[in-house]
């Protein structure tokens, strides 16, 4: 058998990529466990809390209401208590929307999306999971890039 080095870096970043989001995963399914646990005050504090827990270089965590407010966020915190319900991607998509449209339809989901990276400072595709808690959406995602 010939070693492919295009097949085995193409594997290598998906391999890579997957542990990213699975890893984001886990720590969205902690958020959600903290805030069950802790209380909204104290949860949607410790999110948005750069150097707590659900914050680590360009990955954090996000809360939104399902009518489009902002809870928590770990990247950005004067996003906080803002209705981004008509903010777009540079594509246009209209994907504070859509969070809340597919938070409302199902427990959970994944969404894909562009958004700024916190670390880079450039506008990079970016895929969420996000998952349904009373009135809100708990989010965390990687950077595909």
């Amino acid at each position: 058998m010939k070693f492919n080095s295009k097949l085995w870096v193409a594997s290598t970043a998906f391999c890579i990529a997957a542990i990213g989001a699975g890893g984001n995963a886990l720590a969205q399914k902690k958020g959600v466990a903290f805030i069950k646990k802790e209380g909204k005050d104290k949860g949607y504090s410790e999110i948005t809390n750069k150097k707590g827990q659900f914050t680590d270089r360009d990955l954090y965590l996000v809360v939104y209401g399902l009518d489009g407010v902002v809870r928590a966020h770990g990247a950005n915190e004067k996003m906080v208590a803002k209705n981004l319900i008509d903010l777009k991607d540079v594509d246009g998509k209209p994907f504070v929307k859509e969070r809340t449209e597919l938070g409302k339809a199902n427990a959970t989901f994944w969404q894909d999306y562009k958004f700024s990276n916190p670390v880079s400072k450039k506008i990079e595709p970016k895929q969420m999971y996000c998952e349904r808690l009373d009135d809100t959406v708990v989010c965390g995602g990687i950077y595909k890039n």
